[in-house]
């Protein structure tokens, strides 16, 4: 149930976001909120991360669902186990990837909006759903990382000894 409330909330705050960005802001708008540094953009992605793959929108949409379909098939055990962080991290994947999933059935191209730079170097801009993806799999590989210390220490009694998530 954890994997669903998280997952929903980030889906529902990436789309509102997004929504906020396309009301208050036109296509191609950059206003600058930290000079130097970062901008609210208007950016309608029609790639993958980086605009990566522009204007293959359908084969990214399918590579969504076949992404969703193995978390949830890979993952599944998560639903029962009592380990907290990898179900958050899973939570996070979903959602991002249910956001952005959202966004290129509906409109086409996924809106970004945070734009950081310092001097000439620029990250390209992402959205909520891409932050969300992204910590999920940095949750998910530290609680890999802690899970193996755990199993590996030998001064736990076998009873606190994690399952091989």
């Amino acid at each position: 149930m954890l994997i669903l409330f998280v997952s929903f909330l980030i889906a529902v705050a990436d789309q509102a976001t997004k929504e906020s960005v396309k009301r208050f802001l036109p296509s191609g708008t950059h206003i600058p909120v930290l000079p130097g540094f970062f901008n609210l953009s208007h950016v309608q992605n029609t790639g993958a991360a980086w605009g990566v793959f522009a204007g293959f929108n359908g084969w990214l949409i399918v590579v969504s669902v076949i992404m969703l379909a193995a978390i949830v098939v890979l993952c599944r055990n998560f639903l029962t186990r009592s380990m907290l962080l990898p179900r958050i991290a899973v939570g996070f994947m979903i959602g991002g990837i249910v956001g952005n999933l959202a966004d290129r059935l509906r409109l086409g191209h996924v809106v970004d909006f945070l734009d950081f730079y310092l001097g000439s170097c620029h990250f390209p801009a992402f959205n909520v759903a891409d932050s969300s993806i992204c910590v999920g799999v940095g949750l998910y590989m530290l609680s890999q990382i802690l899970a193996e210390r755990r199993r590996s220490d030998p001064a736990l009694p076998a009873s606190e000894q994690p399952h091989a998530e």
